[in-house]
């Protein structure tokens, strides 16, 4: 009796410490909190301890961290999924002072991502995750390119694409056709890759439409399917507005595969000609219980390698564009068709800024579409030179996209100025990449996106009011970072701190799914291939007709 009563006391002990209004790393008082998966929308404080949310209240609590967010809003961080710079912590840095607690990049993804992956633990300021790079397993196959560190966008931009010339001038990488045999080796690399727990199947598709079949992309596609992984895609043929070469094309090529193979599939900035089209059969496609969702940015511009295929004279009219609306972000001076063919022959990896006038319309649009998410499609961070900005490198130093420093605020601004719901843009910036990620299989984003008790405490504080972005085109302003977000947390750290990025912290947790044990591609034969398509008694001869 006495051991019983002297266990009771102890669990009451537990259990009073555990609750008392003093036990908190981090408080966060008089928010307004707001979170969309349950729509919970009231002014509380939130305590936290170590990296998880424990009390959403109205009662009075303290901590040893003290955040008054009285006239703000208190919501998930948020979750870029097309950040080309992720690979980088100057990056990071101005991802923070966006909003962003989790960059990732889904669209031109990594090679080696174990490696990726073990290089950040414990040293990254944000959450860190790798998909699975279609464009570099391509140039490691076809071009015999040398990779065998880490590769992000960085690398793909800054290094390999140029050099992928060097071996017989042609990028075979963008431009040739896979044979079966190179087929089975891009999806041996890649199915390695998802055996390591890489997020998705990303894919420049648009820089290699030339070069890519649809067989190859089928069964880049069913690699993912293989583990019940996304595919997510800057499509095939993406900008191009006339028939029989319409945009549209390439996004039902990749949503007929994921469908088929009952896969994910995300749009990467589904923003160009068509894009309602894609956005109806999206929702369709949810309404019967599949996982689709597309991305955004809130610019008219885009960036590029001024080599791509699509930036030719006969390219860029297809896309509704032409060289007067290219830009050079370092000099600010638009091109000319005999200007861009001189940077061509000069540099094909060197980046442009191209506009598209017909988008100033369709940005209204895109702030209100329902699992439209915002992705920032930032740029590594380079410098005048096209060196590689580091963590304490000034903000004004950085060269590029103001995309980079400014796409999350700009939605909150223009949300504002459009009387768009606030609980709708928070959705875009937070939840929908968390809920599909999350339904997708990944542990890690079933407890990001949501602004609960229980969920891990990645948080944004903004003023709703004043959040704004302040980069420009404007050489020395690219980098300007976003003002009226005074609060960011990454695993119950605070990391911007009064507006100001914390040096010295490394609370960024990994992004990613279980490594398995084996993998699990089944390499292509032609006959294989084809035998449970044809009926039985067609001859044992024509097995292998068709497929190269």
């Amino acid at each position: 009796m006495k051991n019983y009563l002297l266990f009771s006391l102890i669990a009451f002990l537990v259990i009073s410490c555990q609750n008392s209004p003093t036990n908190y790393d981090v408080v966060i008082l008089n928010g307004r909190v707001m979170d969309p998966e349950t729509n919970f929308d009231a002014v509380r404080n939130v305590g936290i301890v170590g990296d998880k949310i424990v009390t959403i209240t109205e009662a009075a609590i303290k901590g040893k961290e003290t955040i008054d967010a009285t006239g703000h809003v208190i919501t998930a961080g948020f979750i870029d999924t097309q950040n080309h710079g992720h690979g980088l912590k100057w990056n990071a840095k101005i991802g923070l002072r966006d909003g962003v607690t989790t960059p990732l990049d889904l669209e031109a993804g990594n090679l080696n991502v174990a490696q990726f992956y073990e290089e950040r633990t414990n040293n990254w300021p944000v959450n860190y995750g790798a998909a699975v790079s279609h464009e570099a397993i391509r140039m490691k196959v076809l071009d015999k390119m040398k990779m065998d560190a880490p590769v992000d966008a960085s690398h793909l931009l800054k290094v390999y694409r140029g050099a992928s010339y060097d071996e017989n001038g042609v990028p075979d990488w963008a431009e040739t056709r896979s044979t079966l045999a190179q087929i089975n080796e891009i999806m041996a690399i890649a199915d390695e890759e998802f055996r390591q727990g890489a997020l998705t199947a990303g894919s420049t598709m648009g820089y290699m439409a030339k070069g890519a079949s649809t067989l190859e992309v089928f069964n880049y596609q069913k690699v993912a399917a293989n583990y019940g992984r996304a595919s997510s895609f800057h499509v095939r043929l993406l900008g191009n507005n006339s028939p029989p070469y319409e945009g549209n094309l390439g996004s039902f090529e990749q949503l007929v595969n994921g469908m088929a193979l009952d896969a994910p599939v995300l749009f990467s900035h589904n923003a160009y000609q068509g894009w309602w089209e894609v956005e109806e059969h999206a929702q369709l496609f949810r309404k019967q219980g599949k996982n689709v969702w597309s991305e955004y940015y809130p610019y008219i511009c885009g960036s590029s390698t001024i080599g791509s295929e699509f930036l030719t004279p006969e390219g860029i009219k297809l896309i509704g564009s032409d060289y007067s609306h290219m830009q050079d972000p370092r000099t600010g001076e638009a091109y000319t068709e005999a200007t861009y063919k001189a940077q061509v022959a000069k540099d094909p990896g060197y980046t442009i800024i191209l506009c598209f006038p017909v988008k100033e319309e369709w940005l209204k649009l895109f702030l209100e579409v329902p699992h439209m998410t915002v992705a920032g499609d930032a740029m590594p961070g380079t410098d005048i030179n096209g060196e590689w900005l580091k963590w304490e490198d000034g903000y004004d130093k950085y060269v590029g996209h103001p995309r980079t420093a400014g796409s999350h605020a700009k939605t909150f601004r223009l949300a504002r100025e459009n009387k768009v719901p606030l609980m709708q843009t928070i959705s875009q910036n937070s939840y929908w990449a968390a809920l599909h990620l999350g339904d997708a299989g990944l542990g890690s984003m079933k407890v990001r996106g949501r602004m609960q008790e229980g969920m891990i405490a990645d948080i944004t504080i903004l003023n709703p009011k004043t959040i704004t972005d302040n980069a420009t085109y404007v050489l020395g302003e690219n980098g300007r970072p976003s003002t009226g977000i005074p609060y960011v947390l990454v695993s119950g750290v605070v990391m911007v701190d009064n507006s100001k990025v914390v040096e010295g912290k490394n609370p960024g947790k990994p992004i990613r799914y279980p490594i398995e044990e084996k993998g699990r591609w089944l390499p292509l034969e032609r006959t294989s291939y084809l035998e449970n398509l044809l009926a039985p008694d067609i001859p044992e001869d024509l097995h292998d007709h068709g497929v190269e």
